[in-house]
């Protein structure tokens, strides 16, 4: 088994548990745009999505919890308690109710990988075990997880789907909980989604050291999925969002060579791109680590990996990089 088998889905995972130094309340990107906080102290920050009443809600690996966060005033209160610690991946709702994704790396891990429905506020119940439909059906890729490592997941018709950084492939899950495999790939590290009618968009990490030209955006459709690409050149991409008519993926940086399996991208090299086909423009630059993206109106709501929630506004100049 090579390194570059081993992936940044499983680096972000790993890191997500560190404490960090805050950041400065507001950030220039170096090209005219700003990035200003809106929310810190969550301890760890993994994924997010906007929830039913306008909130915006992130997963906190760390402590097993969901939060939820006033858009407008940053005031931050739990929505769930009680998962998982250590690998609270990814949150969406599906007709009012929440659905979140756990990822664990121990021996049992099977006991925990999954999705999770939200009942209550510390009640929950996994509905479709990830971890043994992975176990007992490897990749054609190597691996040394035998669980995989679910990164992102997205509502489609009947279910949802699942990134599966690890072992490098999408899973599809119906509202049964019965999980199946859409499309595989090489070793091209699969994390973020978003869907659009029966169109995916993916963002791809690609394998260590996560140079630039492995950094992609592709598509596929539900009921035919064979990947094409739609752009190159984002280092270490971790998500992928529709707003403002545009494409929008989010880069979380330079991964430090030399340093060890596990290690995230230097401070403060994240980007904020926008399509713009065969690559991408810089919105913003200068971001801390960022680990997920949401898009609503003008604004863009980034997660970071020590608990921070930044926003970007969208209406200003973007410049080609």
């Amino acid at each position: 088994m090579t390194k570059l088998r081993r992936m940044a889905a499983l680096a972000v995972l790993t890191l997500i548990l560190l404490t960090v130094p805050a950041a400065p309340t507001d950030a220039r990107s170096g090209n005219g745009a700003y990035a200003t906080r809106l929310a810190a102290g969550l301890g760890s920050g993994s994924g997010s999505t906007i929830g039913p009443d306008g909130a915006l809600y992130v997963t906190q690996p760390s402590t097993g919890t969901v939060s939820r966060i006033d858009r407008r005033t940053g005031r931050v209160s739990t929505f769930v308690s009680g998962l998982p610690a250590a690998g609270v991946m990814d949150v969406i709702f599906r007709h009012g109710t929440a659905y979140v994704l756990v990822t664990v790396i121990p021996d049992d891990a099977t006991d925990f990988v999954g999705i999770y429905r939200v009942t209550g506020p510390t009640s929950f119940t996994r509905f479709a075990n990830l971890g043994a439909f992975s176990a007992a059906n490897p990749p054609d890729t190597d691996y040394f997880v035998p669980t995989g490592v679910p990164f992102a997941m997205e509502n489609v018709p009947g279910g949802f789907l699942v990134t599966d950084g690890h072992h490098n492939r999408v899973l599809r899950v119906s509202l049964a909980g019965i999980v199946s495999e859409l499309v595989a790939f090489e070793n091209i590290v699969p994390t973020g989604l978003e869907v659009l009618g029966g169109k995916v968009w993916m963002a791809q990490a690609g394998p260590i050291p996560h140079l630039p030209q492995d950094g992609k955006v592709v598509s596929f459709g539900l009921r035919d999925p064979h990947p094409g690409t739609v752009a190159t050149g984002g280092r270490l991409l971790v998500d992928v969002e529709f707003g403002r008519g545009a494409i929008y993926a989010l880069a979380q940086g330079v991964w430090p060579v030399g340093t060890p399996e596990g290690t995230p991208a230097n401070p403060d090299t994240g980007q904020l791109l926008r399509v713009d086909r065969p690559g991408f423009d810089v919105v913003a630059r200068g971001l801390d680590r960022p680990t997920s993206l949401e898009i609503l109106g003008n604004t863009a709501y980034i997660v970071t990996l020590d608990g921070e929630v930044w926003t970007v506004n969208l209406s200003g100049r973007h410049h080609r990089r």
